[in-house]
């Protein structure tokens, strides 16, 4: 018997632990993306480019590109472009990225063309932060939408004035990192916890020996080997290691937007009394037309009549009862029979009075 409740004990003391790998908890100081924009044209559009009385740039642009092609175009001249559009390049440069590999570029209109569909991108660098080129872009643009217009009336389907090129870009410059110099390599963790850093510590040098500390309640530094082969292994075994990171803080997150409203399971709610209740507005207009009696001087004219009237519904008071888990926070709350809109005003008046057991973040 006494054997069977330790295996109990140990399966529920095993459930309740979250185990987690360290690479879902933090990155690697250094490996990271890098964001490349770059100013570029769309030629070869069907009439739905730039209108370029309103976008001079694009006709400035024309004229630089045939330029150093080595065609002159006559000063002067008034160019009606109707199948070009200027457009910014974005595209992500990966880290350890080299010279040759390709990169999907995304392509946005920046002037008024309706549409970039069956448009091919000129030749376009991408530059970085530093402005170094990093990346040259070039190729056909494919549009994830449809459009139609006939006799005054159109419609849409997504959005037409963006669109991508599969392997569209080049890289040509790498970018340099920090992740084979120097005796350590640094883990930062996604967010920062003391707790979740001295277990992440303690789970390394279990595994690896005493490598590890934790500067703050963020960064990690590990020793690491010297060798770039070594290292690469090293990192492998490092990310894959198990840490049983501690129970989520309560934390309820409100979308003042949306109107959402999400809670995690640590949320829990006290005793407490909620009055709710709410406006309601309503407006009536009778439009009518007044006409001048016949043989008249008048002239006929229309009159807005509006019945406007204001109702308050009085809310019964309703009793929350303490709540320790998800489903009854959620079951106490659906019983004030509040719309989403009303549990922002409702969450942050319980939070105020003590009775809310979480953190209220509003994005």
């Amino acid at each position: 018997m006494r054997t069977w409740i330790l295996a109990a004990t140990l399966l529920l003391a095993a459930t309740a632990a979250q185990a987690e790998k360290i690479r879902d908890l933090a990155s690697i100081a250094g490996v990271r993306p890098n964001q490349l924009v770059g100013y570029g044209l769309v030629v070869g559009l069907d009439g739905s480019g730039d209108q370029t009385t309103q976008t001079p740039f694009t006709v400035q642009s024309v004229i630089n590109m045939l330029g150093n092609l080595g065609i002159q175009v006559p000063n002067g001249n008034n160019l009606q472009l109707k199948n070009v559009a200027a457009v910014t390049v974005t595209a992500t440069l990966p880290a350890f990225s080299r010279p040759g590999q390709p990169l999907d570029v995304t392509v946005s209109s920046i002037g008024n063309a309706k549409s970039l569909r069956g448009g091919t991108l000129v030749l376009s660098p991408l530059k970085g932060a530093d402005g170094q080129i990093y990346a040259m872009a070039q190729g056909n643009v494919v549009v994830a939408g449809a459009g139609a217009a006939a006799g005054g009336s159109s419609t849409q389907i997504n959005q037409l004035a963006t669109g991508r090129i599969p392997a569209g870009a080049t890289v040509e410059r790498a970018v340099q990192n920090a992740l084979g110099q120097g005796e350590f390599v640094q883990l930062e963790l996604l967010q920062t916890d003391f707790t979740t850093a001295s277990r992440v510590v303690g789970a390394i040098n279990g595994a690896l020996g005493p490598v590890s500390a934790a500067l703050d309640g963020r960064v990690i530094q590990v020793r690491a080997p010297f060798d770039n082969n070594q290292r690469v292994a090293f990192i492998s075994r490092l990310e894959n290691i198990d840490v049983n990171t501690p129970e989520a803080a309560p934390k309820v997150i409100i979308n003042a937007r949306t109107g959402s409203v999400v809670m995690n399971q640590a949320v829990t709610v006290e005793p407490c009394a909620i009055s709710h209740g709410s406006l309601t507005v309503t407006i009536a207009a009778n439009n009518q037309i007044s006409q001048p009696n016949p043989l008249g001087t008048g002239v006929t004219a229309g009159v807005q009549n509006a019945d406007i009237n204001i109702q308050e519904d009085g809310g019964g008071v309703v009793r929350l009862p303490k709540a320790s888990n998800l489903r009854d926070v959620v079951r106490a709350l659906n019983a004030v029979g509040a719309t989403p809109q009303d549990l922002l005003a409702i969450l942050q008046a319980m939070k105020a009075a003590g009775s809310l057991k979480a953190q209220l973040e509003i994005i």
